[in-house]
């Protein structure tokens, strides 16, 4: 489904800090980010394992290409579009069993602990990378951002979810007794650190013969955080950090020198939104 971009007409707008973030061309390092801090928990991998061919390269890709779409709808399309789209999504989760293999017991990976798990997880990835990258946000962009990702929450049935980046980082650091790295997570991390991000999917255009960016999973991992490194077994200092900023800083340089119709759609009609409403009289600051 393409997003219908229309003023005020979704659950964001043109105002809104999760616009200002999404519109900008760091989708994949953000999803494989989640994913990465995602298998740490051990029913959400083992949920996924055991429903989805992680082993298939393609199948992988094809499962994050599908979370970047969704991303798209939800941010950029009307509320309409945004709710069947996460209603096709809540009932394929509805239909999926996982098997604890610690306990032998079975849960559905729509289990409300997973579905708060998964969303933390993917606030904070796109709200580190895109402060990474060099995005100029300040710490109220930060906590509104947050804020307004309650939205999201909201359309997978979540209303108990982090509102402010203390309480995200509360909630993260809260969830740590009960992570690990289990094999599972460690097999999810290898396969994702050698997935290829294309030069046409990192910058949100039409296909390109740009050729690839062969460590996009390592990006990733570069931007977790140190304990969530530190479970994978994985010490790694300040260098790879101050690497992985470069890079983003380089990819978001790279897309802003694209010619504009070389640019996703939705994010071609967003920022022309963003700017008419930040040159109109009066333009005040986002709600």
């Amino acid at each position: 489904m393409k997003a219908i971009v229309t003023p005020g007409g979704g659950l964001f707008g043109p105002q809104s800090i999760t616009w200002r973030i999404h519109t900008e061309p760091l989708g994949w390092p953000a999803v494989l980010r989640a994913f990465q801090l995602q298998a740490l928990h051990p029913r959400t991998i083992r949920g996924i394992a055991q429903n989805c061919l992680l082993d298939d390269p393609e199948v992988a890709r094809a499962r994050l290409r599908r979370q970047l779409a969704f991303i798209a709808v939800r941010t950029f399309g009307t509320r309409e579009q945004a709710e069947q789209a996460a209603e096709r999504v809540r009932r394929v989760h509805a239909r999926l069993i996982g098997l604890d293999t610690d306990t032998g017991t079975l849960f559905r990976v729509d289990d409300e602990e997973n579905l708060r798990w998964v969303h933390c997880v993917e606030t904070s990835s796109h709200l580190e990378v895109a402060l990474r990258a060099g995005v100029p946000l300040t710490a109220a962009d930060a906590d509104a951002y947050v804020a307004e990702q309650r939205r999201s929450a909201s359309l997978v049935g979540l209303r108990d979810v982090p509102g402010d980046v203390t309480e995200l980082r509360d909630h993260l650091d809260g969830m740590r007794p009960y992570l690990a790295a289990t094999d599972e997570a460690r097999d999810a991390l290898r396969r994702s650190a050698g997935l290829q991000m294309s030069w046409r999917l990192a910058l949100l255009a039409p296909p390109l013969a740009l050729g690839s960016l062969p460590a996009a999973g390592a990006l990733a991992f570069a931007t977790l955080p140190a304990w969530a490194k530190e479970m994978y077994g994985c010490h790694a200092g300040g260098a790879a950090e101050y690497a992985a900023g470069t890079a983003l800083k380089a990819l978001r340089a790279a897309a802003a020198a694209l010619p504009e119709r070389l640019v996703a759609p939705e994010i071609r009609a967003a920022r022309r939104l963003m700017r008419a409403v930040a040159h109109a009289p009066g333009a005040g600051v986002a709600a």
